[in-house]
């Protein structure tokens, strides 16, 4: 009488008895599913669903939602993702690649900061885009009444990155005047001055609002950052209150509260990715090399700042805290899923207790990318164009504000 084989060993025969191509369609069904999740691809919820919702936060009295963004028809619809990149890791690290870069040309204005550095600001005029003016007439009047809006870059970008000149061409297209105010020691430009600049350093921002609101008395003067230049720029806002020559602004993908954005970037390994990526765009001019963001921050920034920890520039230089002191209208635009920037670091409550805020939030997006239709078209940019076009035809008056508690630098005041 024969011996049975043993469990293992018949499950070894009926194994090898299955087609290769059996396991071979099995593993690419595990591996897309694995895929799948791991980039949090959102392709069949976004089928299914019909796109996703735009989420706005806003006061209940505020006329910056009754009179502007009511009337936007972006910001009322719903956002549908480019199928073939509906990740938000893809988003964000195609953003440079998709899409072909307008065929425009900045007029470059060097300009020095009364301390001693040196700025490089880039004009792209409406008239030179649309053909109206002489291509060869690339300055303004001072009693030129055309719309003015100022760009702040993001970390380590300046205004040859793709997602820059795609809003300026875009914005000069629709007939304003676009100033992109190149970060000090950014665009090509040397560092002039023992100071590079900080991710809440406002100077520099603060000196060319004035600068050009003086040269341009006549122009309506606008403000839209991005990500680093969007805390920069809600920072600003909240430092100067009603005493701003701004007559608007859009804040795009703010990290808000960088001790929260610190930590949640060195959370997994795909944000570890996104840390090391940041820290190689500003290795150019760090004192020394850094692997990743918070070297960076820890050997230079606070060097330079004079500040002794990271964690404290990060305190220090977070744009949350503002949220409240800002007295001019402000669309600010964050994905929920951006990996780069998180969630938590949002405002949510300051942002509706200010009147003169609404906060546009996506379920999708990735990091300035919010990339929609087949040809990858960024929804930002149509989002903010909308915005400011409305906001300059129903201008709104700052809304006086009542005492409220802020926390502030190492302690809490009442303002």
């Amino acid at each position: 009488m024969e011996s049975s084989l043993s469990p293992y060993a018949a499950l070894l025969t009926a194994l090898c008895q299955i087609p290769v191509l059996h396991y071979l369609v099995a593993f690419w069904i595990f591996s897309f599913i694995y895929l799948y999740n791991f980039l949090e691809f959102h392709f069949f919820q976004d089928l299914l669903g019909g796109g996703t919702p735009i989420g706005l936060i806003y006061h209940p009295s505020s006329e910056l939602y009754k009179t502007v963004v009511s009337k936007c028809k972006v910001l009322n619809a719903r956002y549908w993702a480019t199928p073939w990149v509906s990740s938000p890791h893809l988003m964000t690290c195609f953003l440079r690649f998709l899409g072909k870069s307008p065929d425009c040309t900045y007029t470059r204005e060097i300009f020095r900061t009364p301390e001693g550095g040196t700025l490089a600001l880039d004009w792209l005029l409406s008239s030179n885009v649309s053909g109206a003016g002489s291509q060869g007439n690339n300055k303004i009047s001072k009693d030129d009444t055309t719309r003015i809006v100022i760009v702040i870059p993001g970390l380590s970008s300046d205004g040859n990155s793709n997602y820059i000149k795609q809003f300026a061409f875009h914005m000069a297209r629709s007939g304003w005047n676009v100033l992109v105010s190149n970060h000090c020691g950014m665009g090509g430009v040397q560092i002039t001055y023992p100071r590079f600049y900080t991710a809440g350093g406002t100077e520099d921002l603060r000196t060319v609002i004035n600068y050009i609101h003086n040269e341009y008395p006549k122009a309506p003067l606008f403000v839209v950052g991005t990500s680093i230049g969007a805390n920069i720029l809600v920072k600003y806002l909240g430092e100067e209150g009603e005493k701003t020559p701004i007559a608007g602004a859009a804040a795009v993908c703010n990290p808000w509260d960088l001790l929260i954005g610190d930590r949640f970037i060195d959370r997994k390994p795909k944000q570890r990715f996104y840390d090391r990526a940041l820290a190689a765009g500003l290795k150019r001019y760090a004192a020394k090399y850094a692997r990743r963001l918070r070297e960076y921050d820890t050997h230079a920034a606070c060097m330079l700042s004079n500040f002794e920890t990271a964690d404290a520039y990060y305190r220090m230089n977070s744009s949350a805290s503002y949220a409240l002191t800002i007295s001019v209208p402000l669309l600010c635009i964050n994905a929920l899923d951006d990996p780069v920037c998180s969630k938590e670091t949002i405002p949510f409550d300051e942002c509706r207790a200010n009147k003169n805020i609404v906060l546009a939030t996506t379920q999708h997006g990735g990091h300035l990318a919010f990339l929609e239709g087949f040809a990858g078209g960024m929804w930002w940019v149509r989002a903010v164009n909308e915005f400011l076009d409305v906001l300059y035809s129903n201008p709104c008056k700052p809304v006086q504000k009542e005492p409220y508690v802020n926390g502030k630098e190492n302690g809490f005041h009442l303002l």
